[in-house]
């Protein structure tokens, strides 16, 4: 048998990370093969990329548009930055520009992408939440930039009547993540990085559809962090991560743009074939299985539950890895095509690359 893709992304990661391989169904010996080069060509971790190089190098001043639609003039390149949004946080880290931040969302030390990943921005100053931010402690820091979450829109007008240079992110589906990734390249000078980080994601999710092929899609009912009853419409990113990972919403009638109330009358109706509980659930899997209203629902009935992924962050979230919430998802519904080993390649590559560690746990 061939070596997959895998083992020459082994070799190469420390450069580019690319698709896990030109198909996930791991077998023994691709996988003793892959092994083999592991021992002696792993990647090494990097705090932070070099710049671009010149050919995709940034001039300042420079006007871009951000995720409101506003057009916003970045004087010079900037040299310290502030996140208000743990997706921009996140997404600065894979574009290696962590040192330069001084100031980040509030509970940044509950984040253990953030602990294993760059633990000193762990214990910058907080500039609040999309509901509390601290604007006067922002202004305090004067960054060069900052990055906030388009929830914060009405707020922008202080943010700039106090000096501060404001960029907001909304990176609602994978088109909008990659224009979030195109969006702060550009602003911190880190396009080529950005061009990287983009096609790591896609020859991933393409190597997943690849692999899933034309195999039956289930339905698939995503379930919310605080309650069973919650679900995941076709407006929301977790749609996307359904239907990368071949199955079906079994909530695609459901108009909410959030997460949507619903009844055991109305999950038993839709029957889903998969129950997929949040990376945040604060209910288990046994929950779930046991709950005696659901019974007779074909994902209970057949033990189809399951919880995303959450040791190293909410994958079904738009951060830069919630590709790896789509791949985890395609080895549960398909795993005679994606096994769970792709799963964890997929992973092991794209944090080494990005973020500079190997998971100790994929769950």
């Amino acid at each position: 048998m061939k070596m997959t893709k895998m083992t020459a992304l082994l070799l190469a990661a420390a450069m580019a990370l690319t698709a896990c391989g030109s198909t996930a169904a791991a077998s023994s010996t691709a996988a003793s093969e892959a092994a083999s080069v592991e021992a002696t060509a792993a990647p090494e971790a990097t705090a932070a990329p070099e710049k671009p190089a010149a050919e995709t190098a940034v001039t300042y001043p420079l006007t871009v548009t951000d995720q409101l639609g506003r057009e916003v003039t970045i004087e010079e390149e900037p040299k310290t930055l502030a996140s208000g949004y743990y997706i921009s946080t996140s997404l600065l880290i894979a574009l290696g520009v962590q040192n330069e931040l001084v100031g980040v969302e509030a509970k940044a030390d509950k984040r253990n992408i953030y602990s294993l990943s760059a633990p000193e921005i762990q214990s910058l100053p907080s500039i609040g939440t999309a509901k509390e931010f601290d604007l006067e402690g922002c202004a305090a820091l004067a960054p060069d930039l900052v990055i906030v979450p388009a929830k914060l829109k009405d707020s922008i007008p202080q943010m700039e009547e106090l000096g501060l240079t404001v960029l907001a992110v909304k990176p609602e589906d994978q088109d909008k993540l990659y224009g979030a990734i195109d969006l702060l390249a550009q602003a911190t000078n880190t396009v080529a990085r950005g061009e990287e980080l983009k096609s790591a994601i896609e020859d991933n999710l393409l190597s997943l559809h690849e692999a899933i092929g034309d195999a039956e899609a289930p339905t698939v009912y995503m379930a919310g962090n605080s309650s069973v009853l919650q679900t995941a419409g076709p407006a929301m990113y977790q749609n996307y991560m359904i239907e990368n990972a071949g199955g079906l919403n079994a909530a695609a009638s459901v108009e909410d743009t959030y997460w949507a109330e619903v009844s055991y009358e109305q999950v038993l109706d839709w029957d889903p074939d998969y129950i997929i509980l949040a990376s945040d659930a604060d209910y288990d899997v046994d929950s779930v299985l046991n709950d005696a209203a659901l019974a007779d629902c074909t994902a209970v009935r057949e033990g189809h539950v399951y919880q995303l992924p959450h040791a190293i962050e909410a994958v079904d979230s738009p951060v830069p890895g919630s590709f790896l919430g789509s791949v985890y998802l395609g080895s549960v519904l398909h795993p005679e095509q994606v096994s769970e080993q792709f799963y964890h390649d997929c992973a092991d590559a794209f944090y080494m690359t990005y973020y500079g560690f190997t998971p100790a746990s994929y769950e």
